[in-house]
């Protein structure tokens, strides 16, 4: 550094090591990648919980039907749109 040159330290990297490396990566992605997986399954879930009980309502509303008897309606849908998904995730492992 004395010449205004910067030479970095030369990385010495261990060949032998690098299959175990490796495969202690690839199983941290997997378990990662499912976890994530599973976030994605209860997303969906909810968002198509959430859409088949606002469409029940809305259908109900729009022919004028009782409210009270909409709403019970909806969330019974909402209730078993939810208990049928993730029913399905936790059977599907």
């Amino acid at each position: 550094m004395l010449n205004g040159e910067y030479r970095p330290a030369p990385v010495i990297v261990d060949i032998s090591k690098d299959a175990a490396i490796e495969r202690m990566i690839e199983a941290r992605v997997a378990i990662r990648a499912e976890n994530e997986a599973i976030r994605w399954r209860f997303r969906l879930i909810l968002i198509e919980t959430i859409m088949l009980a606002s469409l029940v309502l809305l259908a109900g509303l729009l022919l004028h039907q009782p409210a009270a008897m909409v709403v019970r309606g909806s969330i019974i849908v909402g209730l078993g749109c939810l208990a049928s998904g993730t029913m399905l995730v936790g059977l599907s492992g």
